[in-house]
């Protein structure tokens, strides 16, 4: 084969000669383009493998984990949630409205395939700073692509979050998570199963739209950009919402043995994969797949990633009852093929057999790495911290802080969302946790996604438990306990030993973590080659974490809610800097070592505010995170509906920089009525909790002192225009 024609389709010639002999033959191009793509890095994981199968992924609510299109746990009420996160980043930064779309509908599909129905999107989202004009240009049509496709499809974008940092400037990462809710005992698998069974072809036609997309993602960008744009897929939501319906009924009909998207690697990947599961095979004919576009070949309709099509097998004697419901909803649905137990994929064109494959050699023969790891050397530059000198005015500091787009309102992002449709919406963007109730119920579900690089930059196992740790934390503060989690793991090439030593330490960081918080992983993605002319992002590790509230009535936000009441802070405030928003805001360094964190310690503080939360004892929950103990006692006024301040004093002898904005973990700020306060103490004291009232709600000013001396003293109405304002105004200079 020639060696160019190996280099297009990313293959090396170890990897062809492993191809020929599975066939026992030379593959046909088209062959070579499904082993392309089902052997990339995007759907075969061939990096990472040995490394997530360590990961923990078993729990008794459990009922799927990982290798479906989406984990699924038991809620009770004969009730499952169905959740997963995937990346849409390589796509994002070429042709960011599509690409950000085209992430959604991909995601949306992992949950109805299941059975379920989608009720709310969360996104973590990562971009150059905003002062760079094509960073804002990638922002906007990234916000753009979420909104006009979640909107469109009728499904809430309910929350998530916002980093931006100089190492995403020329690869944003957008990482969606979906979350879906299912009957219990109707859940649906890839499967193709049966012999004899049709197999139908469903939804939008083929085109020439994203063909291989997968081996793109698989691959570090560099001057040739623009010729990858064609790889980048088209959505239509509109399409999408009559998929979702005619899915859902056959499912409700019982009319299908098995179903699976058709996402990365198209047709190719659906048939492929959904025999393997089955130990069966499939024989398809190409003629008779729809098509948009004129003169299709074999290799491009195997390979095209158009959006909105699944496969599904239907019981022999339904497939005329399924393709009338798809009609109904003015979607194709064409029997394809037929299910074998041949253990082969067979694909025919024109009468002739085009592509004759054993499916377990495309699926489970890939070859699997054991890459090389080495620490990079980078990390003893960095974490070395010398600390500056601190500035003279803390309240501009402070202000500064709080405008950085990072730290600043995101309001400007989730208003371009619909995160009231299907009015399951409880707690609105901003809080710690989305809420979503449970219809039918008195339950709710609580969500959240959580991840900072820059800790995973200076400590990547550190990072790691913290970004996990994080996410707990922020579900307690709604008064939600954890259920599982699905992970997005963004990093660099994994053929440089730097990049796979980070990658190695943060996937046994999470598994410590997840297995100390009893938390199965369930699924999730792995999306390596963020790297544009060699530069890679840093390894940014996103949890996507769901949570169960029991009653619906006890739901916490973060919000101050009366004058007069005394604010609580649970845990301790230390004397950490290294890796903090301040740091890096105020004197442009990205250094030190990160927080540490004690998981024992941070399930103590946890489980006392939700035993709190549970007994009706407080007011409000808010964690403290980026920017410190300043910027959380801000956000709290922020949040509160009478726009609050307030007035606190703290005893604790660090430094006042590090006492106002360390990144200290494991902290909560409450508030509680003064009627509460004893019972809270007595309650801390019997657990061994450190509590302390700092301060109480006031109105209009944010005072906030250390041994007496006044370290900030502002309006509320000053500090809440600088985070406000902050984000808008990097837009207006794009109107101007």
């Amino acid at each position: 084969m020639d060696k160019r024609i190996l280099e297009q389709h990313n293959l090396t010639e170890e990897e062809y000669r492993g191809i020929v002999d599975i066939l026992g033959r030379e593959p046909n191009l088209t062959e070579l383009g499904i082993f392309s793509v089902m052997w990339s890095e995007h759907c075969s994981y061939k990096s990472s493998k040995i490394y997530l199968k360590n990961l923990p992924t078993t729990g008794k609510h459990v009922i799927q984990g990982p290798g479906e299109n989406a984990g699924v746990i038991d809620i009770g009420d004969g009730l499952a949630v169905v959740f997963k996160i995937e990346s849409h980043n390589h796509p994002s930064y070429i042709e960011p409205y599509q690409g950000a779309a085209t992430g959604v509908g991909g995601i949306l599909r992992d949950i109805f395939t299941m059975g379920a129905r989608p009720i709310a999107v969360l996104d973590s989202l990562r971009f150059g700073p905003l002062d760079n004009p094509k960073n804002r240009v990638i922002m906007e049509g990234v916000i753009s692509g979420i909104a006009g496709y979640g909107n469109s499809i009728g499904v809430p974008t309910v929350g998530g979050e916002t980093y931006f940092n100089q190492c995403y400037s020329q690869n944003p990462l957008v990482n969606v998570c979906c979350i879906g809710i299912a009957p219990k005992n109707r859940i649906f698998y890839a499967r193709a199963k049966g012999k004899g069974n049709p197999v139908l072809y469903v939804g939008a036609k083929t085109g020439r739209d994203g063909i291989h997309g997968a081996t793109m993602a698989s691959a570090e960008f560099d001057e040739d950009l623009e010729e990858k744009r064609p790889n980048v897929q088209v959505g239509d939501p509109f399409k999408e919402k009559l998929l979702l319906e005619a899915c859902l009924e056959v499912m409700k009909k019982d009319l299908i043995v098995g179903i699976q998207d058709m996402g990365a690697a198209g047709l190719t990947c659906s048939t492929s994969e959904m025999a393997d599961k089955a130990n069966s095979g499939i024989e398809i004919d190409l003629d008779l797949v729809p098509k948009r576009e004129e003169g299709m070949n074999s290799y491009e309709i195997m390979l095209s990633e158009s959006q909105e099509r699944m496969l599904l097998v239907a019981k022999a004697d339904k497939e005329e009852e399924v393709k009338k419901i798809f009609k109904k909803w003015d979607l194709d649905a064409i029997t394809i093929g037929r299910v074998t137990d041949t253990g082969r994929l067979i694909v025919k064109e024109k009468g002739r057999v085009v592509v004759d494959i054993p499916v377990r050699g495309i699926v489970r023969d890939c070859p699997v790495y054991r890459r090389p790891v080495k620490q990079p050397s980078y990390l003893r530059e960095v974490n070395y911290l010398e600390i500056p000198e601190v500035p003279n005015d803390l309240n501009t500091t402070f202000l500064k802080l709080l405008s950085s787009p990072t730290i600043a309102d995101k309001e400007w992002i989730f208003r371009q969302y619909d995160h009231m449709v299907q009015i399951n919406t409880v707690l609105l963007p901003g809080a710690d946790a989305t809420v979503l109730r449970i219809k039918g119920t008195k339950k709710a579900l609580a969500g959240t996604v959580d991840g900072n690089s820059l800790y995973t930059y200076l400590n990547p196992k550190v990072g790691a438990k913290i970004a996990v740790a994080e996410a707990c934390r922020n579900l307690a503060c709604v008064g939600a306990k954890p259920l599982g989690v699905t992970n997005c793991l963004n990093f660099g090439n994994p053929e440089k030993p730097e990049i796979m030593w980070q990658f190695k330490e943060v996937v046994e960081g999470m598994g410590e973590a997840c297995r100390f918080f009893g938390i199965p992983v369930t699924g999730g993605n792995v999306s390596f080659y963020n790297e544009t002319m060699g530069s890679a992002v840093y390894p940014t590790p996103v949890l996507g974490i769901v949570g169960l509230i029991e009653d619906i009535s006890k739901i916490m936000s973060p919000g101050f809610k009366e004058k007069g009441d005394y604010i609580l802070l649970l845990g301790k405030n230390n004397e950490e800097i290294g890796g903090t928003e301040y740091l890096k805001t105020i004197f442009s360094q990205e250094r030190g070592i990160p927080p540490e964190i004690n998981l024992e310690f941070e399930k103590q503080i946890q489980d006392f505010c939700f035993e709190l939360i549970d007994k009706r004892l407080i007011n409000s929950a808010h964690d403290v995170s980026e920017g410190g103990l300043a910027v959380c006692l801000a956000e709290c006024c922020f949040m509160s509906e009478k726009k609050l301040g307030i007035e606190v004093s703290l005893e604790d002898d660090i430094r006042p920089v590090a006492l106002l904005f360390g990144e200290t973990q494991s902290r909560i700020i409450i508030s509680a009525s003064p009627s509460d306060i004893d019972k809270i103490e007595k309650l801390a004291s019997k657990r061994g909790i450190p509590c302390q009232v700092i301060g109480r709600v006031r109105e209009d000013k944010f005072i906030i002192k250390q041994k007496g001396e006044e370290l900030i003293n502002l309006s509320i109405e000053k500090i809440y225009s600088s985070w406000k304002q902050a984000i808008p105004n990097y837009f207006k200079l794009s109107e101007e």
